[in-house]
């Protein structure tokens, strides 16, 4: 058994004002277990994306998180879980004024791909990103990978 307070995990940098991988500190070999705090406008993903061989589960501690799916928004407040097959497009916010506080499950822990799609301004449309670190690695930044263009940075 191995037990951890999400205060010992040291905060990850993303789209959301709170990012802990409980998975990382608790050394599970099958499950990723992250914890997020989102402000309003923050966002669990840096884009819309699948994972093509992973589930996904959110189960909405405190708040309202919105996903944009292929089917349209779905609402999911504090009490609800909602699951993602592998290959399911989808990205959840915060798109309330109050903080939105979650867990995201998934399995199997290590999802080999992710396909994520951004606006890119100079492509006009959304276009396939990828995520890298910043040269002074003070920030993730995502790229359109038909251009090149930086479409979005986050600490």
């Amino acid at each position: 058994m191995k037990r951890v307070s999400r205060d010992d995990c040291e905060r990850r940098m993303g789209p959301a004002a709170d990012k802990r991988a409980l998975s990382a500190a608790l050394d599970a070999e099958e499950l990723a277990l992250n914890y997020y705090e989102l402000e309003p406008g923050d966002s669990f993903g840096f884009g819309y994306h699948r994972h093509p061989e992973q589930e996904e589960v959110f189960y909405v501690v405190d708040g309202t998180a919105t996903f944009e799916t292929e089917d349209g928004d779905v609402e999911v407040s504090a009490g609800e879980a909602v699951r993602f097959a592998p290959g399911e497009w989808q990205l959840g916010r915060n798109a309330g004024d109050e903080r939105c506080v979650a867990l995201a499950m998934g399995a199997p822990r290590d999802a080999r791909r992710t396909e994520m799609l951004r606006e890119c301004p100079d492509c006009g449309g959304r276009t396939e990103n990828a995520v890298e670190m910043a040269d002074d690695r003070e920030a993730l930044v995502t790229r359109c990978t038909d251009c090149g263009t930086e479409t979005g940075r986050f600490t």
